[in-house]
């Protein structure tokens, strides 16, 4: 009895500690960073969309920004279909009465591998917008992303 109630408790403790939903895929959003300044000097997507008109973006940069988002969701939606996949291996891993530790901590390389790439495309899309905006665009953004995203 004790032994499956920690089976359980570890397996429902999986997708919060690995920070992933075993939920079919969603639209990709920019993720929270960890506060150590760089996201400081990125602007979401949606953020500059809202503000288009002020910053008078022209259709070249509209198009940019857009191709970014289109390509980042493409890439997250495989991204999530992977990581459900092998979220779902290791719990069959540690499901197990005795758990193949050698081969449970391999799952988890995967698993955080794909999340690893996740995170890589969401700052690649991120520079990507900030190199679409001319530096004066970008210092009219500061305000707005203050205002926004005030931690």
């Amino acid at each position: 009895m004790t032994s499956r109630l920690s089976t359980l408790v570890i397996l429902g403790l999986i997708p919060g500690v690995l920070g992933a939903q075993a939920s079919a895929p969603r639209m990709p959003q920019t993720p929270p960073v960890a506060a150590s300044g760089f996201e400081d000097y990125l602007f979401p997507p949606e953020l500059v969309m809202q503000h288009q008109r002020i910053l008078a973006l022209t259709a070249e940069q509209r198009a940019a920004i857009t191709d970014a988002v289109k390509a980042l969701q493409a890439q997250v939606v495989d991204f999530q279909w992977q990581i459900q996949d092998e979220q779902l291996k290791l719990a069959e891993l540690v499901s197990q009465p005795r758990v193949e530790e050698t081969a449970a901590l391999s799952q988890i390389d995967r698993v955080l591998e794909l999340e690893r790439q996740i995170k890589r495309a969401h700052l690649a899309s991120l520079i990507r917008i900030k190199n679409a905006l001319t530096p004066e665009q970008q210092q009219q953004m500061l305000p707005f992303k203050q205002v926004k995203y005030a931690r």
